[in-house]
């Protein structure tokens, strides 16, 4: 599996590596704040960012959700879930976005 971050992630952490720090310590720091695991914390994060319809950020917590210990079932099954709250166009879309990370994988 890959564990390479987008160009422009990369870039901007170059240019403003304290900035991009302290938000990767703010991630750290709410997963790590209650009850839920680390593979739980980015399905939830993933079903945000599909609600949201942030293309980039469905990519990156299909990652991290990967790298937790999910599995590509799981990572589907959270946003086929989304169908009756985000609809059913939102939620095709979020499952092509995944689709192309896990098919890198």
């Amino acid at each position: 599996m890959s564990n390479s971050k987008p160009s422009l992630y990369r870039e901007t952490r170059e240019k403003f590596p304290e900035v991009i720090s302290a938000v990767e310590q703010l991630g750290v720091t709410l997963r790590t704040a209650g009850p839920l695991d680390e593979k739980t914390s980015h399905l939830v994060q993933l079903a945000a960012a599909a609600a949201s319809q942030s293309e980039g950020s469905v990519h990156s917590h299909v990652r991290r959700a990967l790298q937790a210990g999910a599995t590509a079932e799981e990572i589907t099954h959270t946003l086929l879930l989304l169908m009756t709250t985000i609809g059913f166009p939102q939620a095709m879309a979020a499952l092509s976005w995944a689709n192309e990370t896990l098919q890198k994988q």
